[in-house]
């Protein structure tokens, strides 16, 4: 009863929180200054009063703001983001679908591969806290994860895309694929593949550090503990107390936030998306943001919020599961 109760509750604060995300979601980005419609025909022939005033008609931005919440309500409800002001005569929902995959590829794939090395390097700084591997490996991670990461983009763009000196380009300046290429089979993988291997590796670094720095001090608050020095006394290896009961216990925190990463994964990396003109869904926010696009901005703020609560959501459930305290409390 205990555990239905703390799950109800739990799946009761998520509800209620996507609930408040989509009123903020109306009213934040109608507050930016700018008008849609202006921008929109900016720059043509027919940008003119009457036909600004024509176009904020037909988008439906001319009508009272309560009646556009109302609107807006019904429509999020039935997943009806509309078109995309910008890319006229498109649904918002297949445009977000066309940059999902990309970003998935890039940011899911760091993600877990930063998650594994920041693992590995924190449980062996934190077992063998001041060796000369923990103080290097803790400098090397704590520089990692306060540097910028547009900044470290940037640099790697440069020596690799751009060359240095006598060493050639080895990899592409951004994109997904080579366009025209029309590649197919291996051959596009390998082309896929080479384009997303310096934005990958750019934010498989950047994101280590944060796991191998919680690991390591989680790690090191494990070892004070009671029944590590009672293995010890029964005579246990050093490796068998480590990897059967100390890293287990010490995963515990870390475990939170790889599941939080992994719901901020739909969000993109804006600013390495961006750096690397990579058509995933960081970048195509940055789109959206210029042109003042509304439905997409919309339904991609939404998409994120949703992804950042449900992975809360099966981190605290989750979490209950492995730590029963949780539950207790």
């Amino acid at each position: 009863m205990g555990t239905r109760r703390y799950i109800l509750g739990k799946v009761a604060q998520a509800v209620l929180t996507l609930a408040f995300v989509m009123v903020f979601n109306f009213f934040l980005f109608r507050v930016v200054p700018g008008d849609p419609a202006g921008l929109l025909l900016r720059g043509t022939a027919a940008f003119n009063p009457e036909n600004v005033e024509q176009l904020r008609s037909e988008l439906g931005l001319d009508r009272p703001l309560p009646q556009q919440f109302l609107i807006y309500l019904e429509n999020t409800v039935t997943l009806n983001f509309g078109e995309s002001f910008f890319l006229r005569g498109q649904d918002v929902k297949e445009v977000i679908a066309g940059r999902i995959w990309p970003t998935l590829l890039l940011v899911g794939t760091s993600t877990l591969a930063s998650a594994a090395i920041g693992l590995v390097i924190g449980i062996y700084g934190g077992w063998r806290h001041g060796s000369r591997f923990d103080v290097g490996s803790q400098g090397f991670t704590l520089f990692v994860y306060s540097m910028p990461e547009f900044w470290f983009g940037i640099l790697v763009l440069m020596a690799f895309a751009g060359g240095i000196g006598p060493f050639p380009a080895l990899f592409p300046a951004g994109g997904y694929s080579t366009p025209g290429a029309d590649l197919t089979g291996p051959a596009h993988v390998a082309d896929v593949l080479n384009h997303l291997a310096l934005p990958w590796f750019v934010l498989t670094i950047a994101y280590l550090g944060q796991y191998a720095l919680i690991m390591r001090n989680s790690l090191i608050d494990v070892m004070n503990d009671d029944f590590v020095m009672t293995a010890r006394a029964k005579g246990l290896r050093e490796k068998e107390i480590l990897w059967r009961h100390v890293a287990p216990n010490a995963l515990l925190p870390t475990f939170t936030v790889i599941l939080l990463s992994l719901g901020f994964v739909f969000g993109g990396a804006i600013t390495i998306e961006y750096v690397f003109s990579y058509p995933g869904l960081g970048l195509l926010e940055v789109q959206a943001i210029d042109s003042k696009d509304f439905p997409l901005l919309q339904g991609l703020f939404l998409l994120f919020s949703a992804a950042v609560i449900l992975a809360n959501l099966t981190a605290d459930i989750l979490y209950s599961y492995l730590d029963p305290r949780v539950r207790a409390a």
